[in-house]
């Protein structure tokens, strides 16, 4: 029968007359390039999150460089970040001139490994400034921890980083709008976003909130860092044609955000059956006893009275003989994909800042090692059964 990776025509059956309905509104309006719907959108992330401000971008990408160019990050500076993940956690940072440094993955979550990120920073020398560097001199100004998959960095951990070491945190929330976080200290809860000084998200069209086409958003707590990504995205410009610094064109234009509006209501209960889904992942490879041959997603806040422990925008094994089990479901018309194949310490374009293969061992092994299945929300039991059948053949015939 074969089993999509994604399917959004799926989605949209169920968001058709509020996406439509939003859409005729800013075409009635003619306001295109932000305006009140953008501004909507903005004000009811933001409630989302938990956060006081959030600017609307043209792309994940482009929020994470709103960032780093609002805070003023340039060359002889550097971004502390984890080798596996999307390219633009990293490109961005090249992009503003500074040095990306490298910190391993934890392997059970693939998150950003922070036992080896503290041993890092306490081996870190200050100048007179006060700034933590690296061996190149560069001053480390940033640490952006990537919420991959659907699920977050340990927080209190992170924030106890941050404030002992003065670094700031920039969360790479491409891939977890509404997942959450309760502290360990004070059982307080948060969502990813909220955690760090600032944070983007990517609303592009596969995420768990997806717009039609490129979208993204910044979001902090300061008033003035808000008004900075304004002016940022937006060339600079508060009066028109008077330029207050060097930005760039990363507004969001009204026909996302009005998508983006229409689908926002869906999020907790499209991340609610994502969760589902996972759930019956888990009881179909147990049933098969398949445990010896893949190792499933963890699950690090389970059980602490976190319901969105994990919104699951993919669900990633760790699987033996990858490549070969890859193939197979290929050709039962089984949709998979890899991410990532390359870690980003050893992509040819990053060849300059001198890692060499072995220098990040668990990112490297998980570039070789793990495969991500069907998981969109509306993904259906049988198909979940044909894909745990179509692996329990490939390993046990």
């Amino acid at each position: 029968m074969g089993v999509p990776l994604l399917d959004l025509p799926r989605q949209h059956e169920r968001v058709r007359t509020a996406v439509a309905d939003g859409v005729a509104a800013v075409f009635a309006s003619q306001q295109f390039i932000l305006g009140k719907t953008v501004e909507d959108f903005e004000n009811s992330f933001a409630e989302l999150i938990g956060v006081p401000h959030a600017v609307g971008m043209s792309s994940g990408t482009d929020a994470q460089l709103a960032i780093l160019m609002a805070m003023g990050i340039g060359e002889g500076d550097a971004v502390i970040t984890t080798p596996y993940t999307f390219f633009a956690t990293a490109g961005c940072i090249h992009r503003v001139g500074a040095e990306t440094v490298f910190i391993d993955i934890d392997p059970a979550t693939y998150l950003i490994d922070l036992t080896l990120l503290e041993q890092y920073l306490e081996s870190r020398q200050r100048d007179d400034e006060g700034y933590l560097l690296t061996d190149k001199g560069a001053r480390i100004r940033a640490i952006i921890p990537v919420h991959l998959f659907g699920v977050c960095v340990a927080a209190d951990a992170l924030q106890n980083l941050s404030e002992k070491y003065s670094v700031p945190i920039v969360e790479d929330a491409a891939q977890a709008v509404g997942a959450e976080f309760r502290s360990w200290a004070t059982g307080e809860m948060s969502r990813a976003g909220a955690i760090g000084d600032s944070a983007y998200f990517s609303f592009f069209p596969t995420k768990n909130l997806g717009a039609a086409g490129d979208a993204g958003i910044s979001v902090c707590k300061d008033a003035d860092f808000a008004n900075k990504l304004r002016l940022v995205r937006n060339h600079g410009m508060e009066q028109r044609y008077y330029h207050r610094v060097v930005g760039g064109n990363f507004r969001l234009d009204a026909l996302q955000a009005a998508v983006l509006l229409a689908k926002m209501p869906l999020v907790h209960e499209w991340n609610s059956e994502r969760r589902g889904n996972a759930t019956d992942y888990r009881d179909g490879f147990t049933a098969a006893g398949l445990l010896d041959f893949v190792t499933l997603p963890a699950e690090p806040w389970y059980g602490r009275a976190v319901e969105n422990h994990h919104i699951y925008h993919q669900y990633v094994l760790r699987a033996h003989r990858r490549d070969e089990l890859m193939a197979h479901l290929q050709a039962n018309k089984i949709g998979c994909a890899v991410y990532y194949p390359v870690p980003l310490h050893l992509q040819e374009c990053f060849a300059y800042l001198g890692y060499q293969e072995g220098s990040l061992p668990h990112a490297e092994a998980a570039a070789r090692e793990t495969i991500a299945l069907p998981i969109f929300a509306e993904l259906r039991p049988e198909e979940i059964k044909e894909v745990v059948d179509a692996i329990a053949t490939f390993y046990k015939g």
